[in-house]
């Protein structure tokens, strides 16, 4: 069975071809007026062209055809041919108990599933996650839920920075600190120490230190240029203390991660393709693309039209410049790791299509590499995609910052969430006889539920504002509401089963009944739209439109009040599971979970 929505574009899709004229016509979505309709099909204004009759005399024709079907109980014609569709009560009372019983709870499958990679676009190894990594956690992991869900094969894959000149930075400034440490003792053989010298904090420490004395220390920032050149050669000792990087980094990592429920499959860096890098090289020499330039080995991605000057004025039109391969050092950059990657995943995975879920700014290095891939016959351009975000923003409406200026963590942030959602959760009075241990994993799952909602629910390609104290209220539109709403739903089923009454079969009649199902029908268009734009915010629509319903549902139609006759009261339970299970559906493919009881 499908959605609704779905089974009435069918019918009104023959209608129209019973005319003679495109399928397309026969779209059909939730009326804009639901006090005259429950669904609508504008196609006959289009149409009509097509066939070359007056809007209204098509749709006379149109209309009894799709009223014919079982599920529609009436087709009325408005205005210019508008076709108002009303369904009947045993259509949505059908509609509800095949959410109830389905194991995606109404929410379909993809109709052309594919093996896709989700690149996170991860952290680099050495800095602590910072405000900013918050997006392409969120975004990649709820897009990694979704595809899964709908039937696509997904990995995700966090891609750590562990190559550039941030590591050669940390190397000298190692060395410098503690010289004696065998990494740096070329005629040592090995084997290296197991247990790393170095620390996050240390790391922490160590890193805006070095980095800042590279841009005013020439000779600094050369020795951190050629370490990084020797460590990319494979000088034993550099590459071990590379690795104790790593590992200390990614313990770090897991814990940030942890706490907002992100997981990855792989846990790769760009280490982990430098053995590919030769032969991704050799691949643009041999096809003709690679040329020397200054040292530094380089590839034109220009398309025709692209960097040639425009007569009359001395500027390019829509310069494209090329990607460096190989510096002049013979050292590497994100556009040869990027590329050694796709090499990889076509080697290891060989996926249909590769997502990077990544801050919108880094487009012209993501439209580089694109074409370089295209270009070389790595992996089709139209099969790698960018599905880039805005920023994270302060009040005043520039990136994030703490009071004192600086760039705030993720561990911190996390921390700030926690400890303003256990404060609503207590001014709310919500905890109850709640012991310590339990009120302190609500706490979490409100504060992830907090964070999460709040950047997703936003068009993934705009920016917003953090407001934590908003973000964390169980009112209005937030992730705390949600889950306020599904313990609702769990209190009421619970306090049904103490009283002995149980769910039974789903008769739809009152009207805030028919509210209810049409908006769980909306389930499926929700996730298909999430899917083919990348917009996890049409998820946060669904299950908040979904959760007004249930309320005002509930305010209108009793469940388990006194005088509610026995087969409504287990209609409405049967109803009650529904949304419940919808509901949290949802909400799991946002990475929320709702606890049983506040």
């Amino acid at each position: 069975m499908t959605d609704l929505a779905t089974q009435l574009a069918g019918a009104c899709i023959a209608a129209f071809e019973a005319e003679g004229l495109d399928a397309r016509w026969g779209a059909v979505k939730q009326s804009d007026r639901p006090e005259l309709a429950d669904f609508q099909c504008n196609g006959c204004m289009g149409a009509a062209k097509q066939a070359k009759m007056n809007p209204r005399e098509l749709a006379a024709k149109i209309a009894p055809r799709i009223a014919e079907h079982e599920a529609v109980s009436r087709v009325d014609i408005a205005g210019p041919g508008f076709l108002n569709i009303v369904v009947t009560d045993a259509a949505l009372s059908g509609a509800a108990e095949f959410v109830r019983s389905d194991t995606k709870a109404g929410g379909g499958a993809a109709p052309n599933p594919e093996k896709i990679v989700v690149d996170f676009g991860g952290p680099n190894v050495a800095k602590p996650m910072h405000v900013g990594h918050l997006r392409s956690a969120v975004i990649g992991d709820t897009l990694v839920r979704l595809l899964r869900f709908l039937g696509d094969d997904v990995t995700g894959d966090v891609h750590l920075g562990d190559w550039g000149l941030q590591m050669g930075l940390l190397l000298v400034a190692v060395e410098e600190e503690q010289p004696d440490l065998l990494y740096f003792d070329q005629s040592y053989q090995g084997p290296f120490p197991a247990e790393s010298p170095v620390n996050m904090e240390d790391l922490s420490r160590i890193y805006p230190m070095a980095s800042g004395r590279s841009k005013t220390d020439e000779a600094y920032a050369k020795r951190a240029q050629e370490a990084v050149a020797e460590m990319q050669a494979g000088r034993a000792g550099y590459r071990a203390l590379l690795q104790h990087f790593i590992d200390v980094s990614v313990a770090a990592l897991k814990t940030d991660y942890a706490f907002l429920d992100v997981s990855f499959d792989l846990w790769k860096g760009e280490s982990d393709v430098d053995h590919l890098i030769p032969d991704v090289v050799q691949l643009f020499k041999d096809k003709g693309l690679a040329v020397e330039s200054d040292g530094a080995v380089i590839v034109d991605i220009a398309r025709q039209g692209e960097n040639v000057a425009v007569e009359g004025k001395d500027q390019l039109k829509n310069p494209m410049p090329p990607i460096m391969l190989l510096n002049s050092r013979g050292g590497t950059g994100y556009h040869t790791t990027d590329l050694a990657t796709i090499k990889d995943r076509v080697d290891t995975i060989n996926p249909d299509r590769i997502l990077y879920v990544v801050d919108a700014r880094q487009a012209m290095h993501f439209e580089q590499v694109f074409r370089a891939a295209d270009k070389a016959g790595l992996f089709a351009y139209d099969h790698l995609e960018h599905p880039g975000f805005g920023t994270v923003n302060g009040q005043d409406g520039k990136p994030f910052k703490t009071r004192e200026g600086g760039t705030l963590r993720l561990a911190d942030l996390n921390a700030m969430a926690l400890e303003e959602a256990t404060k609503k959760i207590g001014e709310a009075n919500l905890s109850g006889d709640i012991g310590p241990d339990e009120k302190a994993e609500i706490g979490k799952l409100v504060a992830r539920a907090a964070l999460r909602f709040a950047d997703l629910q936003n068009q993934r390609t705009t920016n917003y504002v953090f407001d934590l104290e908003r973000f964390t209220s169980f009112e209005g539109k937030t992730g705390p509401y949600l889950l306020y709403a599904a313990v609702r739903i769990k209190a009421i089923l619970r306090r049904a089963a103490e009283q002995g009454f149980e769910a039974g079969t789903i008769a739809i009649a009152a009207a805030e009944e028919r509210k209810l199902v049409l908006a769980l029908d909306g389930f499926a268009l929700a996730l298909r739209l999430a899917r083919e734009k990348r917009m996890p915010h049409y998820v946060c629509e669904h299950v908040f439109s979904l959760a007004q319903a249930f309320s005002a549902f509930y305010a209108a139609c009793p469940v388990l009040k006194d005088g509610v006759e026995p087969h409504v009261k287990a209609s409405r339970l049967g109803l009650c599971e529904a949304v419940l299970k919808q509901l949290e559906t949802g909400l799991g493919l946002l990475g929320i979970t709702a606890p049983e009881r506040m």
